[in-house]
């Protein structure tokens, strides 16, 4: 008989933005690392079916998946932390479930009965958790929002019937928790997490592991305080400490015994994990041996959550070369107002993202100009290529008034139109070129040499496409197509083979790019910008210390383990193994 598998449920009190995504993900980490199959699934409860039309300044950056969902950035993490790779049953939220229900009630699924949240939404909900869980050994299973949130009383309640119904040893609460300093009192205020735990003991939930957020380091007395009160044994009670990278995050855990903990409630018999590979990263992170500034030209940089793993495939890329990042974000309107040469003047490499709107693109047609008029090292990824092309075909083509028909319907040239059957469509969720697609690569090009192989699959989330008809002129004036798909209808990648490295690809390769395997296209493009600067500069940048992680951690004084800041451990570059 197959062991049922486990499933532990991660919930988030006082406030939200605590980090329960990152914290799932570096447990997963650590579980996986033991020698576990795991997985990971994030129920949120807005209403939304998908985050595919919320704006990523209220919400942050939409994750794609192979299979062409679009999620919440959490699934980002649970990718770059574990070997599991996402797909939509792993994104679950109150949009999709009522959406689901209402769908069969109108089909008379429920044989006239009367649908109600219990027990028909939290049957559903109970679905879609047990069929995530489905083929692993432990799945994760995270909670958005905060404990006391309206929306996501449906999501407890199921937690709650799984719990008796699973059984004792098959399921596990963990609570990430607040504990607040004040400083005119001087004190740590360990009241806000008693009420976040009653809250939650009062839907019928009891946290049996509470990881505890705080800045400051928490004494035996508190600790036994908030067991107390919180009806949780004081060795079940951990401190979560703010830490200078996302990726000291297991490190800390383990060093808590949080994983082991865990193993002991769920009588999981397994192996110590080993982490002297995320020691290796932490310390690479640290002390790296040098640091690059790159130049990031988009419209979202109010919240740099917008472009999550955009951000991590840079460090990932550094970690590949030994090297630091200083991403430096640039409103693409002000370079409009402005000029390029006021903000990319001091930059080693210039990376224009993707994006939606024609607000800030004739900002990013300039950065593209910049870039490949003064050979800095340039990378386009989905509206970055679309708008190399704009700038290649304007500028170098010659052909006034080139434009993406998404911001201009009247261009005579409209060198990136839509595809051929997303013109009739009414509804936007859901309907662009979403997920994996496959791409043939050109020999003898970068793009090639980057992958070191001729045939990729990357992810994709867009409508407009390069124009076939100007393919032939733009080809002639010297744009190498170095990446189409296998049908050769659609260009997936573009390079300037004259400039030290101008490459563009139509997909997003940051959502496959992980701290122990980063991807290629990055690795190449930081390798580039070092070049730059190493040709530009007298002498190398100052290394400075780790900023610090936005939403999810604080930057803090926390000295790392002398384990992985030791002297004598291993410093050269992680090796690069190409993705497709």
């Amino acid at each position: 008989m197959a062991k049922p598998t486990k499933i532990i449920f991660v919930t988030g009190g006082v406030v939200s933005s605590l980090g329960k995504g990152l914290s799932a993900a570096s447990l997963a980490a650590l579980m996986e690392n033991r020698g576990l199959k795991v997985t990971l699934q994030k129920l949120d409860p807005y209403i939304n079916v998908d985050p595919g039309t919320m704006n990523p300044l209220q919400h942050g950056e939409v994750f794609v998946t192979d299979d062409g969902a679009e999620t919440d950035l959490d699934l980002g993490h649970y990718e770059r932390f574990t070997s599991s790779r996402m797909s939509r049953q792993n994104n679950c939220t109150s949009g999709q479930i009522y959406y689901d229900v209402i769908t069969r009630e109108r089909r008379g699924d429920f044989l006239g009965a009367t649908v109600q949240v219990i027990p028909h939404i939290t049957d559903a909900i109970k679905a879609r958790v047990l069929e995530c869980a489905k083929g692993v050994d432990l799945l994760i299973c995270e909670v958005g929002g905060t404990v006391g949130d309206i929306e996501g009383l449906p999501f407890l309640e199921a937690i709650r019937q799984l719990r008796i119904e699973l059984g004792q040893g098959n399921t596990l609460s963990v609570h990430l928790t607040l504990i607040p300093y004040l400083r005119a009192a001087g004190e740590l205020k360990t009241k806000p997490t008693q009420h976040s735990v009653m809250k939650l003991r009062e839907i019928g939930v009891q946290a049996e592991i509470l990881l505890c957020r705080t800045e400051h380091a928490l004494s035996k007395e508190i600790k036994h305080k908030i067991g107390l009160f919180c009806n949780v044994p004081p060795n079940a009670v951990f401190e979560a400490r703010d830490v200078e990278t996302i990726y000291q995050l297991p490190i800390e855990l383990y060093e808590e015994g949080v994983d082991e903990k865990v193993a002991e409630l769920l009588n999981i018999w397994s192996r110590a994990p080993r982490l002297e590979l995320w020691e290796r990263i932490v310390r690479t992170l640290r002390e790296p041996k040098s640091i690059v500034r790159i130049g990031v030209v988009g419209k979202y940089v109010e919240l740099i959550e917008s472009y999550k793993s955009l951000n991590e495939a840079l460090t990932h890329g550094g970690l590949d070369n030994d090297s630091g990042i200083d991403a430096v974000y640039i409103d693409s309107e002000e370079i409009e107002a402005a000029g390029a040469d006021k903000f990319l003047a001091d930059v080693d490499g210039i990376l224009v993202p993707g994006g939606f709107g024609g607000r800030g693109s004739e900002g990013k047609v300039l950065a593209v100009q910049y870039a490949r008029e003064k050979g800095i090292p340039f990378f386009g990824i989905c509206l970055g290529l679309q708008m190399a092309v704009v700038e290649f075909a304007r500028n170098v083509v010659g052909l006034e008034g080139a434009n993406s028909r998404e911001f201009d319907a009247k261009s005579p040239h409209p060198v990136i139109d839509l595809m051929e059957h997303q013109r009739e469509l009414e509804e936007k969720g859901g309907t662009m070129r979403l997920g994996a697609y496959p791409c043939k690569l050109t020999m003898g090009t970068k793009a090639r040499e980057a992958y070191n192989c001729a045939d990729i699959s990357e992810r994709h989330r867009h409508r407009y496409e390069v124009n076939n008809a100007y393919r032939d002129q733009l080809a002639k004036a010297g744009l190498v197509f170095s990446g189409l798909s296998p049908d050769e209808l659609l260009v997936e990648m573009i390079e300037l083979p004259e400039h030290p490295y101008f490459v563009a690809c139509q997909f997003h390769p940051e959502f496959k790019s992980r701290p122990i395997d980063p991807h290629p296209l990055f690795s190449r493009f930081i390798a580039a910008s070092l070049q730059q600067q190493s040709e530009q500069r007298k002498e190398p940048r100052a290394v400075p210390r780790p900023k610090g992680e936005m939403r999810d951690k604080v930057a803090s004084d926390k000295v790392a383990s002398d384990k992985v800041a030791s002297a004598d451990a291993p410093k050269e570059p992680l090796p690069l193994h190409p993705t497709s």
